[in-house]
């Protein structure tokens, strides 16, 4: 039986790495986003039998909050456990300040624990298991085919999309729409597409890059 040592190894092999979203506006990068992060780490782990779990330490200061992750890999067939600790992040003190440094923390936390690679492109070296091609025939929602009518419903997409000023609002429109991240659904690209989308919008909210009016 493989040690956990062992086990974190051939996870980090497996796991490939993490593509880098779209730029946001006013931004002169492509964002690492938490979600896409822990896809590749989390699956990467529990393949090997490993579970994740972590506790924060929050430090409030004058006009920030630090947020400090302390991650713990227990290997669910022994009693062995790895710790990453240390990783942290500062967020703001607005009612996102403390949540938004915990996401970042974790996933610097991931990042180091497996050495992800990350890049722009998904085919260039840094394709993770989350962008392969899944070859499945497209389903009906009962309403309209999402695969043949992709133009059309991208645009009406982009729309509702934009027009969410909130974050939790604009997760909430995601559950209600929850169809449409169904990779089941349709191609690959046209499922990178829609993600790439909420989560370009997601991370404006997320950084204020969004405004009223």
């Amino acid at each position: 039986m493989k040690n956990i040592y062992q086990k974190l190894h051939q996870a980090c092999l497996n796991a490939g790495g993490v593509k880098k979203g779209e730029k946001v506006k006013g931004m002169h990068f492509n964002p690492l986003l938490h979600d896409a992060v822990q896809e590749v780490a989390v699956q990467a782990l529990l393949d090997e039998r490993l579970y994740p779990m972590c506790s924060y330490k929050t430090d409030t200061h004058d006009s920030f909050v630090m947020v400090t992750c302390y991650m713990r890999i227990h290997d669910v067939d022994s009693d062995d456990v790895v710790e990453m600790n240390g990783c942290s992040a500062m967020g703001g003190l607005d009612k996102f300040g403390t949540g938004q440094a915990m996401s970042y923390s974790r996933k610097y936390a991931f990042l180091n624990l497996l050495n992800l690679k990350t890049g722009i492109k998904d085919d260039d070296g840094y394709e993770a298991k989350s962008f392969e091609e899944v070859k499945k025939i497209p389903k009906s929602n009962g309403k309209k085919n999402i695969k043949l009518d992709m133009e059309l419903d991208m645009g009406l997409i982009k729309d509702d999309i934009k027009k969410i000023d909130d974050i939790y609002a604009l997760r909430k429109w995601r559950k209600a729409n929850s169809e449409l991240f169904d990779s089941n659904n349709k191609s690959q690209r046209e499922y990178r597409q829609i993600t790439d989308l909420y989560e370009t919008h997601e991370t404006k909210l997320n950084q204020g890059v969004i405004t009223n009016g």
